[in-house]
């Protein structure tokens, strides 16, 4: 039989992935990874020699980034594992990760007070809201629909995901700042964060404004996305208690290591402790 990835495999995966309770997110991001390889194949039967050009072309003729082509393997050698062809399966490149992560690509605590100056100045209250509810309870943007009217008055909220239940507080400014808002807007019950036709904001919706607010915040459009204002977060939580474990029950890591990768200091702070060292003696001339 050859081995032709066809659309209905994809549905039959889709409703695989859907049983095995991943995430809508999730599933997205592996479908999105996957027709990359349908692409290439156009058709042909899959092999395992065509695998391996697969990946050396990502990484010499596409020029993606490891990370990147490790993504999309990762994807094909889940549907591979799905559909029991286990020995087309390729192994992803090994990566040693970085001690620190580039400025170019940190937000700090003074650009992000300046995105939500920004966008209070030009009228995106919404937007200025949601900025600080991610960044200052560390929470995902797909779990922003958790943080209720009855959340906010209850002063906590009871998030769902990855197939784990947390708690998260509400920091009592944030609290008082949501409850204004609230009210402001009329906002009788259920998700406090809806676009104008009542559905939940996305993250497609919240990157693109919040890009809007760039040029006048004076913020590297790089630094600018959902996700590290949650990186923020944990960047300022460690700093204060130095606590890991605790760390990565806040932000509802399973594995210490994910959480690793969001306290990573940049690397102007990184020299600045090679420096603090003093390991090197006085120079003698």
């Amino acid at each position: 039989m050859k081995r032709i990835i066809k659309e209905k495999m994809l549905g039959r995966y889709v409703a695989y992935l859907k049983k095995e309770e991943k995430s809508e997110a999730t599933i997205s991001k592996y479908l999105c990874d996957l027709k990359k390889l349908v692409a290439y194949m156009d058709g042909r039967e899959v092999d395992k020699e065509r695998m391996l050009s697969y990946k050396d072309k990502l990484l010499n003729q596409d020029g993606y980034k490891v990370s990147s082509i490790n993504s999309f393997l990762a994807a094909a050698n889940c549907f591979f594992a799905f559909m029991g062809w286990l020995d087309l399966k390729v192994k992803t490149y090994r990566v040693q990760q970085e001690t620190f992560c580039p400025e170019n690509k940190c937000l700090s605590k003074e650009e992000y007070y300046r995105l939500v100056k920004a966008a209070k100045e030009t009228g995106k209250i919404r937007l200025a809201m949601i900025l600080q509810t991610i960044c200052a309870m560390g929470i995902r943007v797909s779990e922003l629909g958790a943080v209720t009217v009855e959340a906010v008055r209850n002063n906590s909220v009871t998030i769902y995901n990855k197939g784990k239940i947390r708690t998260v507080f509400f920091p009592d400014e944030l609290r008082k700042e949501l409850l204004y808002y609230i009210s402001r807007n009329g906002i009788q019950k259920g998700p406090v964060f809806c676009t104008a036709s009542g559905k939940a904001v996305n993250r497609s919706n919240i990157w693109r404004e919040m890009k809007s607010l760039c040029k006048k915040a004076g913020v590297d459009e790089d630094k600018v996305f959902p996700h590290n204002l949650r990186h923020l977060f944990a960047t300022v939580f460690y700093e204060m208690k130095k606590d890991i474990a605790k760390l990565a029950d806040v932000l509802g890591h399973s594995n210490i290591e994910t959480t690793r990768l969001y306290i990573k200091t940049t690397g102007r702070e990184h020299r600045k402790q090679l420096n603090q060292m003093k390991l090197v003696p006085e120079p003698v001339y």
